[in-house]
């Protein structure tokens, strides 16, 4: 079972339904719900008779149950902070899921802390007094303001299966003024919550104690489900850094775990470690690492008996693995994710993307595994594009060999000359990969009539852990030199334009936007979406506190360590700036506030430098409403062609 979004151009909306796929490919796949609303999250009852899942469809998420013998899903939860993220407990008879609720009421019974959190929403949009009132950091973080919300897991009875009554009451089994999941994407992969073997205790990952704005230390925490507490058992308190993802095996004596070494450094390796428990998931053991010998951080993990299979970034790609004595790549190419695994260990489910295809969900055995196509969402579509794949090249650089991604408009004669798009990743610590995107898809822009060249420079990921270490507090230096060494093995083949070249890039890759536009006059013209440029201001705006502080004071607040900051900060090169420049930048996002955005276009304005800059006051870092994304690209490519004439000459 799985999801399929379908774009409501003129709803403005993407619709969300489950679908069922047979993983023999015996039977077309099916469309489980209808309803247009968005479904999401399928988990399977260890019956495998029913589907819990959650949905928007009665206005806020809750949770519903769909019997595939037959029937409409029933929704089983009325939260009023609502209920998502549901999971089965190992003997079928509890669910846990996750509610951004009031804390102050986190310790009442069920049925008056749902009243007083429904009177204090519904006062809260009638009240004509729209005033926020801070007293702590995190009072906002990515797109959303917090209200003073945490993020609790609720446990409620699972229905039996002839269950025909009212919505079941939950219980917060994690009450208090902390969050029991991460609340940055950063540390999440899949679900961050687990029951126990023995159904009784749930094992997550819990947010820092304190100074969460600023520390990393997310720690695994252990509560009992017959009895909340805001005192949670923490499992992991002998390391300073992060830890989540727990998993148990199979068997239920084992639990494996994702941890990292550096606390305050998000993009630190993470580790696999893998300790002997109680059916209760008391640690009977020193944690043992398993990916010594593995110089990636895995992603989505399953066990496979006593191994474990990961995905994890490799040059570009997502391969899947089999993490045994050593490391053993079981699937290659295109990025793999969401592993799931029969019960039987012997099939995994996967979704597998390339640059040319959105995902689809693909199947393939443990012993031979070559992966089959079983959704087929986009067949129909596919067939009617003419989608390049690209090409991969390495190119020389200071000290290491960097990956690069170039991608050809349809239509491609090598005997003219094209124009050139130069695109720059986020993080700094992500990739360009062999995967489709919905935001920056590079064969949209290709298909404008432009080579998209794609690098991979210094930080990126799936390149070692020493080439992602190598950008932390030199965002200008050797990342710079990559990039600009990309572009002249560029420049020299004969199919590129020289005098046609343009570079566009988002958050980190925005920033270096800004870093072009006071080092190089190479471009005609530069795309920034949401990038840093003044790195003093950043610091006291933004809301992960931890990334700043790691990147660029060496783990020290701006006050302690000003220059460091200061050294790589566009903003004092704004006497060079000449390049024509579009900007977007958008009022919900908090990671890189609008104020980064605004003071550059003040900038390029008072230097007279042709500039415009688009703000969109409903969307954060991304812009993910669809007929936001429609001007968005409109608008992106008219300014392109305003300065670099798309085709070949």
């Amino acid at each position: 079972v799985y999801v399929v979004g379908r774009v409501d151009l003129e709803g403005n909306r993407i619709v969300q339904h489950l679908w069922l796929a047979a993983t023999d490919g015996s039977t077309p796949p099916r469309q489980l719900t209808t309803a247009e609303a968005k479904d999401s999250h399928p988990r399977w009852d260890p019956s495998g008779r029913r589907i819990l899942f959650h949905s928007d469809r009665s206005g806020t998420p809750q949770l519903w149950l769909l019997d595939l013998a037959g029937g409409e899903a029933r929704r089983i939860t009325d939260v009023a902070t609502g209920a998502s993220q549901g999971i089965w407990s190992p003997d079928g008879k509890r669910i846990a899921c996750v509610s951004a609720v009031f804390p102050e009421y986190s310790t009442k019974p069920f049925a008056e802390s749902n009243r007083l959190s429904k009177q204090r929403i519904e006062e809260k949009e009638k009240n004509p007094v729209k005033a926020r009132v801070f007293t702590k950091l995190f009072f906002r973080h990515w797109d959303s303001y917090v209200e003073g919300k945490r993020q609790h897991l609720l446990v409620l009875e699972a229905p039996p299966l002839d269950w025909n009554g009212d919505f079941i009451e939950p219980r917060d089994v994690t009450p208090g003024d902390r969050d029991a999941v991460p609340t940055s994407s950063t540390f999440s992969v899949g679900d961050d919550f687990t029951f126990t073997p023995d159904s009784r205790h749930l094992i997550f990952t819990a947010t820092p104690k304190e100074n969460e704005a600023w520390s990393t230390n997310f720690d695994l925490c252990r509560v009992s489900v017959d009895n909340a507490s805001t005192e949670w058992e923490c499992l992991t308190s002998s390391n300073a850094a992060a830890d989540g993802a727990p998993i148990f095996s199979p068997d239920g004596t084992h639990l494996a775990y994702r941890a990292q070494k550096q606390p305050g450094f998000e993009a630190d390796k993470w580790d696999l470690l893998v300790v002997k428990t109680d059916p209760s998931g008391r640690f009977l053991s020193a944690p043992v690492v398993r990916t010594r010998n593995f110089d990636r951080s895995p992603e989505s993990i399953v066990w496979c008996g006593s191994d474990l299979i990961v995905t994890a970034d490799e040059h570009g790609t997502s391969p899947i693995y089999l993490l045994a004595d050593e490391p053993r790549k079981l699937i290659e190419g295109n990025v793999n994710g969401s592993l799931s695994i029969s019960r039987d260990g012997t099939r995994l489910a996967f979704s597998r993307a390339a640059m040319h295809h959105p995902a689809e969900v693909f199947v393939a055995s443990v012993e031979q595994p070559t992966p089959q196509n079983v959704s087929h969402a986009n067949d129909a579509l596919l067939r009617q594009l003419d989608l390049p794949r690209p090409e991969s090249v390495y190119v020389d650089v200071e000290g290491a060999r960097m990956q690069m991604w170039i991608l050809k408009p349809p239509g491609f004669d090598p005997n003219r000359k094209w124009p050139l798009v130069y695109l720059v990743h986020g993080g700094p610590q992500g990739a360009w990969s062999d995967s489709w995107s919905f935001r920056w898809n590079p064969e949209v822009w290709a298909a404008q009539g432009y080579v998209i060249a794609l690098p991979n420079p210094r930080g990126s990921t799936g390149f070692g852990q020493k080439f992602v270490n190598e950008i932390s507090g030199d965002w200008g230096g050797k990342c710079f030199d990559d990039l600009m060494k990309g572009l002249a093995y560029l420049e020299k083949q004969p199919y590129i334009d020289t005098d046609r070249l343009a570079a566009a890039g988002a958050s980190f890759g925005g920033y270096m936007m800004n870093w072009f536009l006071g080092h190089t006059t190479k471009f005609k013209t530069i795309i920034n979406h949401c990038g840093v440029f003044n790195h003093e201001s950043m610091y006291a705006t933004t809301e992960e506190l931890w990334f700043d502080e790691w990147e660029h004071g060496g783990g020290k607040p701006l006050w302690e360590a000003r220059e460091k900051y200061l050294k790589h900060s566009p903003h004092l090169r704004a006497r060079y700036f000449k390049t024509p420049t579009l900007i977007i930048h958008n009022d919900l996002d908090f990671r890189v506030p609008v104020s980064e955005g605004l003071q550059l276009f003040t900038t390029l304005q008072r230097l007279g430098v042709p500039s415009k800059m688009i703000n969109f006051p409903d969307e954060g870092h991304w812009v993910l409403k669809p007929k936001n994304s429609e001007f968005w690209h409109r608008e992106v490519f008219a300014w392109l062609k305003k300065y670099v004439a798309p085709g070949g000459r």
